[in-house]
């Protein structure tokens, strides 16, 4: 699920097997959230919910930063994941089903982010602070909430707005060495969405590359 439907089609041709679905939806239009649940319960139980959507607006000082550029980041990054994560919890109880939800957060949560970029780590430590307390409201459904904080990922959002010294920076500073590939977070949300993780919730688990330790 995505705003640019051209890569959402693109992304479910490479997947094995058949029967994908996707859908192209704008999540700040709340009253839709709705319909995601119902098309993945059209085809299967629902399971369990990864969140992933974000946006970052990037400046170099505090004072660049626009009364817009707020909005649009706890917007989209706090905002919307209350809704959304609600909507979930909502289908499964619909259903009388348990599940699993897992909001993406960022190591900015921990740091505060520098610079400019202190805005959207106000909105991931926002939702570090709603997952822990929708683990607590949610558990007597039967739902678990928790949150993957990654480092710095090899996505268009991590890279498109930095210049090379930037990145190289901050690269510089991973224990590893290298920004994560997408696919090296699977792993924690096939745990976080498993019966392996059956009693773990309102946790936030660090995937960072040793960037952040604590």
């Amino acid at each position: 699920m995505d705003i640019p439907g051209k890569s959402l089609k693109e992304i479910s041709e490479t997947l094995p097997g058949t029967g994908h679905k996707y859908m192209e939806m704008d999540l700040s239009q709340l009253s839709q959230h709705s319909k995601i649940f119902e098309m993945a319960q059209s085809m299967a139980p629902l399971a369990a919910l990864a969140h992933c959507a974000a946006v970052s607006r990037r400046r170099a000082d505090v004072d660049d930063v626009t009364e817009a550029d707020w909005d649009i980041q706890l917007d989209t990054n706090l905002k919307v994941t209350f809704f959304l994560n609600r909507a979930a919890r909502t289908s499964f109880r619909s259903h009388k089903s348990t599940g699993s939800i897992i909001n993406f957060v960022s190591q900015a949560w921990w740091s505060g982010g520098y610079g400019g970029s202190v805005v959207y780590a106000a909105s991931k430590g926002g939702v570090v602070s709603l997952t822990k307390g929708l683990a607590r409201a949610f558990a007597e459904d039967g739902v678990r909430v928790n949150a993957i904080s990654p480092g710095g990922v090899d996505t268009p959002m991590m890279v498109s707005d930095q210049t090379p010294e930037a990145l190289a920076k901050f690269v510089s500073m991973i224990p590893l060495g290298r920004l994560a590939n997408p696919e090296e977070l699977v792993g924690a949300v096939l745990f976080l969405a498993s019966d392996a993780s059956s009693y773990v919730t309102g946790t936030v688990m660090n995937v960072s590359g040793g960037q952040l330790m604590y």
